[in-house]
């Protein structure tokens, strides 16, 4: 009887035990990239994106109810997303996205895209009416990008403070890192978004021809 109860009390503490959530488990990478997920996932997937890119926009919202929802929360992939930063919108798009740390990134990178075509529409009609700011040092530049576009105030509207604002453009450190981290990307990378699947160059671009590929693999 007392074997009985170990081995029912065995029973329901495992089937009690929650299961991991890897969609909110996110580090940073020595080459400076953001990783998504349960690390040793089967399934390792890479992203090169911009946020100024309306096709990685587009990937980022199609994508997220499967992808990070089940396929990344499950523990099946993993993500590990690269910035290729395309201008001065796109850089402090990157900076904003990161200035929480690594635990907020994944969410603030697809509010980012969420928001996209307003802020864009937005840095637009601000960069038209405000030929003088290519002439401010690049530190000024960025922020003024930054405020102008919107994206300042989508970012302060998700928690950031001004004093974590401030500080995030004034890492010049940290900035360095994510230009240099454009420059080192692979010559095989022509566009956004570009993904490799276990170190292997995938020839999609989208969500829809993504999807088959991992499900064949195995994610669920």
């Amino acid at each position: 009887m007392r074997l009985l109860f170990a081995f029912l009390s065995i029973f329901l503490l495992t089937a009690a035990a929650p299961t991991r959530d890897w969609s909110t488990v996110t580090m940073r990478l020595p080459s400076g990239a953001m990783l998504t997920g349960n690390p040793a996932a089967k399934l390792k997937l890479v992203e090169y994106g911009s946020y100024t890119c309306s096709h990685c926009a587009t990937f980022s919202t199609e994508s997220e109810p499967v992808l990070k929802g089940q396929m990344i929360r499950k523990g099946a992939v993993s993500l590990e997303y690269h910035h290729l930063v395309r201008d001065q919108f796109d850089l402090a798009a990157a900076i904003l996205a990161r200035c929480a740390g690594a635990r907020d990134f994944s969410a603030a990178s697809a509010a980012i895209y969420r928001g996209q075509e307003a802020w864009l529409a937005q840095a637009v009609d601000w960069q038209d009416k405000h030929p003088e700011v290519a002439g401010y040092p690049p530190a000024k530049r960025i922020r003024a990008a930054a405020d102008g576009s919107g994206l300042t105030a989508l970012m302060t509207k998700r928690g950031l403070t001004a004093k974590q604002v401030a500080a995030c453009f004034a890492d010049t450190k940290a900035v360095d890192a994510l230009v240099a981290m454009t420059g080192e990307t692979p010559a095989e990378v022509t566009g956004t978004p570009t993904f490799y699947l276990n170190g292997t160059l995938l020839d999609v671009h989208d969500w829809g021809s993504l999807e088959p590929i991992l499900r064949a693999k195995g994610a669920k």
